[in-house]
């Protein structure tokens, strides 16, 4: 049996991989949920999944990672905004 790896499918390989270390150093306590970094990695790996699947379509998991994008960037914009916000000194 020949394993015929495309470009694509190492982009969704490389997706499901930034996903599951985000979800990994969650759970390790290594990375909050609010820091940039984490919602940066889901949102790159929803995107690289979401490239993959345009050769390969597959509606429901096209889906699920259009949320998962969509969800991620929420992540980082709250963050943008919650840096751009004066601080009040106490």
């Amino acid at each position: 049996m020949t394993a015929n790896v495309t470009w694509f499918d190492l982009a969704g390989f490389l997706g499901v991989l930034l996903i599951v270390v985000a979800y990994l150093l969650l759970q390790l306590d290594k990375l909050p949920s609010s820091a940039p970094s984490y919602s940066l990695l889901n949102a790159v790996g929803a995107l690289l999944i979401i490239v993959s699947l345009l050769f390969k379509f597959n509606f429901s998991a096209f889906l699920i990672e259009v949320f998962w994008f969509l969800i991620s960037l929420l992540g980082l914009s709250r963050w943008l905004i919650s840096r751009q916000r004066p601080r009040r000194k106490l």
